[in-house]
């Protein structure tokens, strides 16, 4: 859970580093597959397999996450 604090962490920082999101992306592959050793198949619905997964992806597509997210604005 650690390491998912730190995922989440580093990806909504204001500063990106371009050069460290395929890390990240790889990062977030071995997360979801320790994630998968604990919790039950039921927990990994659409949108958890979402966020973990495709995140960087999308990060690398429309920039930092804090200048698209909506949460900020509810």
């Amino acid at each position: 859970m650690t390491r998912l604090c730190f995922f989440f962490n580093a990806i909504c920082s204001k500063v990106i580093d371009p050069l460290k999101l395929d890390e990240l992306e790889n990062e977030a592959a071995i997360l979801f597959c320790q994630l998968e050793m604990y919790f039950p198949p039921l927990f990994f619905d659409i949108m958890v397999h979402h966020l973990i997964v495709h995140l960087v992806r999308e990060i690398k597509c429309c920039g930092p996450i804090y200048l698209w997210w909506i949460y900020l604005v509810e």
